[in-house]
């Protein structure tokens, strides 16, 4: 009973100080031109130069408690468009400061996929989340509310910066992440299809995300199997500890005595995440001879567990599920059928229970069988980009989206690409799966143009073109 009427609560405050949330600061960290973002990222797909900000906000924290959260806001350097936006929610952390809104320091690098965003022509937003970055206490790691609260709230405030320092958004909204990444997209996905007079979703592409705490993770984390990754559990456990302030009273209820002296250093910041996992590892090899990762719990706590489905830990876990639903808008589920930290059954269990509940534009996708967590990231970037970008909609901040997408027609069939606008058109590209540029020309208007043969192995093209007045249309066509 604690627990529900403490959701309701932080329901109620999440509202209430939704309502006072204000922008504090958005401090420059940098700048990079076109040329330099592919130079840097090999994508050239990238059109335009960025500038970056480290924005500081009122949002709340685990208590509900107003708070100055922080985030990374990047931006495209060419004013006189209007951009969707795009949030990215970041992965799994290793310190408080290694976040997005710390980009340009050790352990800021992921904020490199904002100016990767940015420079595709998206407004992109990341949350460093709740406890993180500026935020005081504890991350609130996997906790959906705290994540929802941060991301809603930094937009709330990127949208008042964007008033007020002439960087016209559209109503388009994409979003993604990798890894805790995609668990947080899903969560921010699933509450604004829920509320949905908030924003609407133009699409969502979660990357490798542990969507099913209670079952997948659990069962993982229960098993006999060895894991190389336990550090998760006691990340998991502090994290909601600092939310619902039940699952224990202290660290000896749940850990054996070998491990808390380094949990507890971790929980005080005084070593990273990747320092506690590897401290972890060499004491149950040297405690049980392999890495089972419940043998660090409590053999009562751990009973408990698996014996007792109202324990708060379990209670825990099923609320902070985040697979239960249909979404609306588009979305793909990326996956590597061999990850060896968040296990695919996770993206498969929600695929097919979305679809149970009458998901019509979903999709999930396994995009190398081979690869474990680390080495699935690329690709699953690259097919999130080349999924999001012909439904991007880029116009002249004078012009709606809709003249853009109405107005340009790009088709594909037997070898020739077609292209047929009702305006006058300036140029033309095509890019391959991957990114490389296959053409580039300019045409005036209605164009049929024959892909050369050297390029008949590849199987998806982005087509992209520009208008006289700054409208920037791209399609992804299937080659046959």
């Amino acid at each position: 009973m604690h627990r529900f009427i403490f959701s309701f609560i932080f329901s109620i405050v999440l509202y209430l100080v939704g309502q006072s949330q204000q922008l504090v600061s958005a401090t420059k960290i940098g700048s990079a031109t076109k040329a330099q973002l592919i130079s840097a990222t090999n994508i050239p797909l990238i059109s335009y130069g960025v500038v970056y900000y480290k924005v500081l906000y009122t949002s709340v924290d685990a208590k509900g408690q107003k708070d100055t959260l922080s985030g990374l806001l990047a931006v495209p350097d060419n004013k006189t468009k209007r951009y969707p936006q795009l949030l990215y929610l970041h992965g799994t952390s290793d310190c408080k400061t290694c976040v997005p809104s710390y980009y340009g320091t050790n352990g800021g690098s992921e904020g490199q996929l904002g100016l990767i965003a940015a420079g595709l022509g998206f407004v992109s937003l990341l949350p460093d989340y709740v406890g993180m970055g500026e935020g005081r206490g504890f991350q609130t790691y996997v906790h959906a509310g705290t994540i929802v609260s941060a991301t809603m709230d930094m937009m709330s405030a990127v949208s008042t910066w964007c008033s007020d320092n002439q960087v016209a958004i559209n109503e388009q909204l994409f979003i993604t992440g990798y890894s805790q990444g995609g668990y947080a997209s899903m969560a921010v996905h699933k509450y604004l299809e829920e509320n949905p007079s908030i924003h609407e979703v133009t699409a969502a592409s979660h990357m490798s995300g542990p969507y099913n705490l209670s079952h997948v993770m659990k069962g993982l984390i229960l098993s006999e199997e060895s894991y190389n990754y336990p550090a998760y559990i006691p990340n998991t456990i502090l994290g909601y500890q600092e939310v619902y302030g039940n699952l224990y009273n202290e660290l000896s209820d749940v850990f054996k005595d070998d491990f808390i002296a380094d949990i507890q250093s971790y929980y005080n910041g005084t070593i990273s995440l990747t320092t506690l996992n590897i401290k972890i590892l060499l004491r149950l090899n040297t405690d049980f001879g392999k890495t089972v990762a419940k043998y660090m719990l409590k053999d009562a706590y751990l009973q408990e567990i698996e014996s007792n489905p109202n324990h708060p830990a379990n209670l825990a876990l099923k609320e902070n599920d985040v697979f239960k639903w249909a979404p609306k808008a588009p979305t793909q589920l990326l996956y590597c059928k061999a990850d060896d930290q968040v296990p695919y059954e996770n993206s498969v269990t929600t695929r097919d229970t979305m679809l149970a509940l009458g998901a019509a534009h979903l999709k999930a996708t396994d995009v190398n069988s081979n690869f474990d967590h680390g080495q699935c990231f690329n690709p699953a970037l690259t097919n999130t980009i080349l999924f999001f970008l012909p439904l991007q909609s880029i116009t002249s901040e004078t012009h709606d989206i809709a003249s853009s997408v109405q107005n340009v027609q790009i088709s594909y069939k037997s070898g020739y690409v077609d292209v047929h606008s009702e305006v006058p058109l300036i140029h033309l590209e095509i890019f391959d799966f991957y990114g490389q540029r296959l053409m580039s020309l300019p045409i005036e208007k209605d164009v049929s143009l024959q892909l050369p043969l050297r390029y008949g192995f590849v199987k998806n093209v982005i087509v992209k073109v520009s208008d006289i007045q700054g409208h920037i249309t791209s399609k992804k066509l299937l080659i046959y």
